[in-house]
């Protein structure tokens, strides 16, 4: 669960729901079905006009993960992983990871693991991994467009809302009482148009590109990893090498780990 996703929603509900009293707003202005089905209904049907249906319908995932990240291995997982593999690989040859293939999860990490036991050429296997990482780097590039999409329409929906209230409003000229409220219902739209598109649309949108960037970069690490492997590196000089991915402070552990396991050794 990613409760910064949550935390802010709540602080910027509470944030301007208490700013708004203080400036004297009442809450109640907000119960306003018009400019609600103004903004949320334009921008979804913006969205609608704007992709086709193979990527509208991913709508619901996307929004689910900007506040359920997907389980990705961490750094050190990875370094162990590989290292443990390359040491079957060095021990047993390469055949016997055929083994572990079945219970490798990540499609992506499997894939290469099943080229490794292929015997596939190690520039093919690269050009194929990295293709791959393109692909799926580009699928997240549509779904944070969406909501960065999404967060400028909003606005722009909010500007229209209130210029149908204003209209509405005109009627009621001769009555000061129906003019004053139509007016502060008509900018009930622009309320709602900006609140949506510059804290929920577009934070998600970065949110969502956060995540992707994180999946590339763990996905990176996979990859000279594999090739690692592939080229026959000792289990030591793979962990050095994919330690440089760590940050600092873990890399500086790490190794200080593999000097005190080296010293053990001699």
């Amino acid at each position: 669960m990613l409760m910064t996703t949550i935390i802010g929603l709540i602080l910027a509900i509470v944030f301007i729901g208490v700013g708004m009293v203080l400036k004297g707003v009442s809450v109640e202005a907000l119960a306003n079905p018009a400019a609600f089905l103004i903004i949320f209904g334009g921008t979804i049907a913006s969205l609608f006009v704007a992709f086709p249906m193979s990527e509208i319908k991913k709508f619901p995932i996307l929004l689910k993960i900007a506040f359920i990240e997907p389980k990705l291995p961490t750094q050190n997982e990875i370094i162990d992983m590989m290292v443990e593999w390359s040491i079957i690989a060095r021990t047993e040859g390469v055949l016997a990871l055929e083994e572990l293939a079945d219970s490798v999860e990540d499609p992506f990490l499997k894939n290469g693991l099943e080229m490794i036991i292929d015997g596939s050429d190690r520039k093919q296997m690269e050009e194929i991994l990295f293709d791959e990482l393109d692909a799926v780097a580009e699928r997240h590039k549509v779904g944070s467009l969406i909501f960065s999409q999404a967060g400028m329409y909003a606005p722009t929906l909010g500007v229209l809302g209130a210029v149908v209230g204003l209209i509405a409003a005109l009627g009621h000229l001769n009555d000061m009482d129906k003019l004053g409220y139509s007016i502060a219902a008509a900018f009930i739209a622009t309320l709602l148009g900006i609140f949506s598109g510059y804290v929920l649309w577009h934070p998600i949108s970065n949110k969502l590109k956060r995540i992707s960037k994180k999946e590339q970069d763990i996905k990176v690490m996979m990859i000279d990893g594999l090739l690692a492997i592939q080229d026959g590196l000792t289990p030591k000089l793979i962990e050095r090498k994919l330690s440089v991915y760590l940050p600092s402070k873990a890399r500086l552990k790490q190794q200080e780990e593999i000097i005190s396991e080296e010293a053990e050794i001699a």
